[in-house]
């Protein structure tokens, strides 16, 4: 009888615009593995087999599967989602497209709100009306439901979004269209429901969370689809682990039923993975950078924790879930150099996989970023993305001098330039997420991850006033690293909207256990064993009169029922907010706006670290690097090589598989003992 291989592999991947990103725990021998390979725009699946392969993992043997996609994102920005029908309550029809009055960008004479993804003539409505508190005033009218199944027929629908008013207050009216959708459409169109998207007040942002889930789902759907069907034609038995924008991993199939809530699941590794470094080194705040092939992702840790809100927005739309605030540009190692008005421009097009840098010998000819670093010779041609393909530093050179001659500059010249201007760019990105926490950059230390993060993670910190960096383990890999130790993450929420003074602490309890007990039956479901399986509770809440909330945590152990409660979450509401906006109110009265339970399922094997896998050491060589305008002789050491707890001063590149780390003369790095290493920067 044959034995059955060992179901030893955890595989984790990060499928980026440029590159797949692969991280392998083999958890026979406790090595850590990671490689890249080219992503495969035409059919994702195909460069996450080849990533596999490259590491040589035997697909029978993998045991379990995680991977972020930004399949559901890219269908958003690139307007290629489903056609979509809104179905809302009668005289609501028109709340999509007037949206909010306030403009984002106030000085900006230019701006415009982003084009509704769903027309006015792709709104119908319905009769039958909820009271506020979800009682019902009108039945629902189900012949209209019936007339708007026909419109869905006749025009090709392939989603249909259903927003009826006060559905988060009493779901039964869109319970009972989603039955008369489905006997007239069949499972062919999908049904999208808002009180299982977004459980909250609000109707604009509710709608347009709905409409979101509608728009991008189908796509997500057919993708999982069909990396599930590859990888049962593989032999790979373990199943498809997504991650989600809010930090943690669900099944596909979970995903495949809310697909919104993988929109951001692709960068929200790296800040899993910048949890997980600072909780290692007893850290609490940094700046997580990941800069790719294609755009620039930037993301608070704050004391500890990931920094997540409980709504956002993607493209510009409104969005109501839990999720990582990450702020997204174009800027990245493909973004192109050009001339625009007689001035420099980087950004935020990209040259993408395909053709790609001129220096990749793709037939690219514009210059992008990663050509300026291979003209300074910041860049080993020789060794990049492990020396599978050497870099043409000619087709680089040819590719900038033809934009240096535009401005009269030499091309070394200009290639600075091009990298002044990428990392100022990204710099003002930072800005903007520590500015909304009133915190300055230099409180922070800098976690840069990526395959061009580290490249440009010391110029990005001295434009910030930060003066230590962090390039953790396997960095051009580090969002699938942060993956794989990520936990099974459920998040629950429910309208509880009530005055200090009304406050039923009893029943709020019940409230949230009742949630609780929700979040606990949705782990189980995901296959976590109940040992594992933990819960946090958190309230919504605001001072009397205010308009959005702050999220009140519970300590464990604390239960609303207990003496004085009510007086505990006041004051901590209250230096929540002065923490976050520099004042506070103590005196003032408070209201209760929602609850929300986060059901965790503890990942048994963690995040790993410590350097588990070693190659031979390649002996020192040195280039010609160009630093501020001169010529330095620069050492070219392999990570591996570095010894252990000794600050070794810049200039130096160092290289591995993932990433090159660039040191400046007016840097030093210091490889640690936890695998991470740590740059010195001065001002």
């Amino acid at each position: 009888m044959k034995q059955e291989a060992p179901l030893s592999y955890r595989v984790a991947m990060d499928i980026g615009g440029t590159f797949t990103d692969i991280v392998v725990h083999n958890t026979e021998t406790g090595t850590l593995r990671a490689s890249k390979a080219d992503t495969t725009p035409a059919d994702l699946t195909e460069g996450v087999l080849t990533a596999i392969a490259q590491l040589e993992v035997p697909p029978a043997e993998i045991l379990s599967f995680v991977h972020g996609t930004t399949q559901g994102l890219n269908a958003l920005l690139e307007r290629r989602g489903s056609r979509t029908l809104l179905v809302t309550t009668s005289g609501m029809g028109d709340v999509y497209r007037i949206a909010r009055g306030n403009r984002t960008r106030m000085f900006d004479i230019h701006y415009r709100k982003p084009e509704p993804l769903v027309s006015r003539e792709d709104t119908v409505e319905v009769g039958g009306r909820l009271r506020y508190d979800g009682s019902e005033l009108h039945p629902l009218d189900e012949e209209s439901v019936r007339a708007a199944a026909a419109v869905a027929r006749a025009g090709g629908y392939e989603a249909v979004a259903v927003c009826l008013l006060f559905a988060y207050a009493n779901e039964a009216h869109e319970l009972a269209a989603e039955a008369i959708l489905r006997e007239e459409l069949g499972d062919e169109v999908a049904v999208v429901l808002s009180h299982r998207v977004a459980r909250e007040w609000r109707e604009y942002e509710r709608t347009s969370s709905t409409v979101l889930e509608a728009y991008t789902g189908p796509v997500v759907r057919r993708y999982l689809a069909r990396i599930e069907d590859r990888f049962a034609g593989e032999g790979i038995t373990s199943g498809v682990q997504v991650m989600q924008s809010s930090g943690g991993i669900v099944g596909a199939g979970f995903a495949a039923e809310h697909p919104l809530q993988t929109l951001l699941s692709g960068p929200v590794g790296g800040t899993a993975g910048g949890v997980a470094l600072m909780q290692l080194l007893g850290r609490e705040n940094a700046i997580c950078v990941d800069m790719g092939g294609t755009s620039f992702d930037a993301s608070l840790v704050i004391d500890g924790q990931p920094d997540i809100s409980t709504d956002g927005e993607a493209d510009g739309f409104p969005v109501l879930m839990p999720l990582v605030n990450l702020h997204t540009i174009g800027a990245g190692g493909g973004s192109v150099a050009f001339s625009e008005s007689g001035a420099l421009r980087v950004g935020p097009r990209s040259a993408g996989a395909q053709p790609g840098p001129a220096c990749y010998g793709r037939g690219g000819t514009e210059p992008t970023v990663t050509d300026a670093n291979a003209v300074l010779g910041r860049v080993d041609p020789e060794h990049f993305a492990g020396g599978r393909f050497a870099l043409d530093v000619v087709a680089s050179e040819r590719a900038i001098s033809g934009l240096a001659a535009e401005f009269e500059m030499t091309t070394p010249d200009l290639a600075e330039g091009i990298l002044d201007i990428a990392n100022a760019k990204m710099a003002q990105a930072i800005r903007t997420l520590t500015v909304d926490h009133g915190r300055e950059p230099g409180d922070f230390s800098l976690v840069a991850f990526g395959g061009a993060g580290p490249m440009h993670a010391e110029a990005i910190a001295r434009e910030l006033g930060v003066h230590e960096v962090l390039i953790p383990e396997f960095p051009g890999a580090f969002s699938a690293w942060g993956m794989l130790g990520s936990d099974v993450r459920r998040d629950l929420s429910t309208q509880y909207y009530v005055h200090e003074d009304q406050l039923d602490t009893v029943h709020l309890g019940d409230a949230l256990q009742g949630l609780v007990a929700a979040a606990d039956a949705e782990l189980a479901e995901q296959g976590v064993r109940e040992e594992l399986r933990r819960f946090e509770r958190a309230i919504d809440m605001r001072y009397e009169g205010q308009d959005y909330t702050l999220t009140v945590p519970l300590e464990d152990g604390e239960e609303p029922g207990q003496a004085g409660f009510t007086a505990v979450i006041s004051a901590r509401y209250s230096d929540q907010h002065r923490r976050r906006y520099g004042h506070s109110t103590p005196e003032a009265k408070v209201e209760c706006v929602s609850l929300r339970v986060t059901g965790l399922g503890t990942n048994e094997f963690g995040h790993l670290t410590g350097e588990r896998y070693r190659e031979d050491a390649i002996g020192e060589r040195s280039a010609q690097v160009r630093f501020d305008g001169a010529v330095w002789e620069t050492p070219i050491r392999r990570r591996d090589a570095l010894p252990v707890g000794e600050t070794i001063p810049g200039p130096m590149l160092i290289v591995e598989d993932t990433t090159t780390t660039v040191v400046s003369p007016r840097a030093s790095i210091r490889r640690e003992t936890l695998g991470h290493l740590t740059m010195e920067v001065q001002a």
